[in-house]
């Protein structure tokens, strides 16, 4: 007998964290640390979860890696994979692929895609190496999740150490925190697996996968939750990695203001 898609809001029993990496030696210990943090406070209250957290290497030459291998050498939760992507969107996938959660895109014409039985119960945790998540970033994802949601967009923060203070300002007053904000930020997102899974997960693209899958989730008719009450302290550096990401947001505000006198 087939077995049959779990409804949603079905209790969450594996989690799995996605951390794509590009050369953030300077930032990766702390957000690990966070990250372990978070998955240790789940751990409390919920010891029937297996969690897992995938830190994904794309392209690094410093010494990011070297970082990665001795924190994983603590803590078998952690693991990194190693791949030459140049691509947010590919190295998310990746690490997704990696947790045991993979995309089939391909299916005899008019066949009914259905998810496999356990992807209803694997929630997939998303953040950054530059980004530092709160305690409860995971306890929260799972009650949003095992409410009923499908997708949990949680908000961030920029990082005010070394960050322009007017530049920071700006930020807020376009930012305002609150539940139900409008903002999809790939250092803070989280998703059941088997939504990922039909909505055909994170595209192969520099930038805005994070966007990209919202979309398709919200087209699909998923529940796509947004909180303030997993807020994530991200970097508020403004040479950006990514064509199109965070970092590029914020030069872009950087240009609204007045000219220092």
């Amino acid at each position: 007998m087939t077995a049959l898609p779990l409804p949603r809001g079905h209790r969450i029993d594996r989690v799995a964290v996605v951390m794509p990496a590009n050369n953030e030696e300077d930032h990766l210990e702390l957000a690990l640390e966070a990250v372990q943090r978070s998955a240790d406070a789940l751990r409390r209250v919920r010891s029937d979860v297996e969690t897992r957290v995938t830190v994904v290497l794309d392209s690094c030459t410093d010494g990011s890696a070297a970082v990665m291998a001795g924190f994983a050498a603590s803590d078998p939760r952690f693991s990194a994979l190693e791949v030459s992507y140049r691509s947010a969107g590919a190295s998310r996938a990746a690490g997704v692929r990696a947790s045991g959660i993979g995309v089939t895109r391909r299916r005899p014409p008019g066949q009914r895609w259905t998810p496999p039985p356990w992807a209803g119960r694997t929630w997939l945790a998303n953040t950054d190496a530059d980004s530092r998540v709160p305690e409860n970033w995971l306890v929260r994802q799972l009650e949003f999740a095992e409410a009923g949601a499908d997708a949990v967009l949680g908000s961030v923060e920029p990082d005010p150490a070394g960050m322009d203070p007017e530049l920071l300002r700006c930020w807020h007053e376009r930012h305002p925190f609150r539940e139900d904000h409008p903002h999809i930020y790939g250092a803070n997102f989280g998703v059941r697996a088997s939504a990922y899974l039909a909505a055909g997960g994170f595209a192969r693209v520099t930038s805005e996968e994070d966007r990209t899958l919202v979309h398709s989730l919200r087209s699909r008719a998923f529940t796509v939750t947004a909180t303030d009450s997993i807020r994530v302290m991200t970097s508020g550096r403004t040479h950006a990695r990514a064509p199109h990401g965070f970092g590029t947001y914020l030069r872009s505000l950087g240009h609204l203001l007045p000219p220092a006198s």
